[in-house]
């Protein structure tokens, strides 16, 4: 994770932003001049904590743009898969590009480059959680899941999620009713 500060212009900067992570036990990798790689996510208690240690320094700990984009592509995906009652027809990339105000490959960029995978592949693992939903649910089937989630076909829903998951939609269910019985009875 990096986290980014303005005002670090030194070696002594350097030196003080390293004393303070170490006071809050933030392992980091790097602190470069304007940036601190570390290796663990940071609570809101600690970033709040570390912006207040370093301000008396003179330094800013400045919201980093491209993790606040990442979060709003996954919660616009998120939000497009699994509370939407229907998926947009126009193409997701075109959706999502409207919906942040943003051109898409600048997006698809910034997502592939922190996130280590594509828009694309998010977009999927969601619909295959989406698809298990709707499959323990069991009040739609799998060509009414296919055509919810804007799949081609069923054959196309199917390969897909025995490509995630490793299993078929029609095994994934057996397997689930197998362990956890009928789910109304809960």
């Amino acid at each position: 994770m990096f986290i980014y500060i303005k005002y670090m212009v030194s070696l002594r900067c350097k030196m003080v932003v390293k004393q303070e992570l170490q006071k809050l036990g933030l392992q980091y990798v790097n602190v470069d001049l304007g940036t601190i790689e570390i290796l663990e996510n940071i609570t809101d208690t600690q970033r709040e904590q570390l912006r207040k240690n370093l301000k008396a320094y003179g330094l800013v700990l400045l919201d980093d743009k491209r993790n606040i984009i990442i979060e709003r592509i996954k919660a616009v995906i998120i939000e497009m898969i699994h509370y939407s009652d229907e998926l947009p027809k126009v193409n997701y990339s075109d959706y999502i590009g409207e919906k942040l105000g943003y051109d898409y490959t600048y997006l698809a960029n910034i997502f592939s480059e922190v996130k280590g995978i594509t828009i694309q592949q998010f977009i999927i693992i969601n619909k295959i959680e989406r698809v298990k939903e709707l499959l323990l649910y069991d009040e739609l089937n799998l060509t009414e899941i296919s055509y919810k989630l804007n799949y081609s076909s069923v054959s196309h829903l199917s390969n897909q999620f025995k490509k995630v998951t490793g299993l078929t939609p029609s095994y994934f269910k057996k397997l689930k009713k197998q362990r956890f019985g009928n789910l109304e009875d809960l």
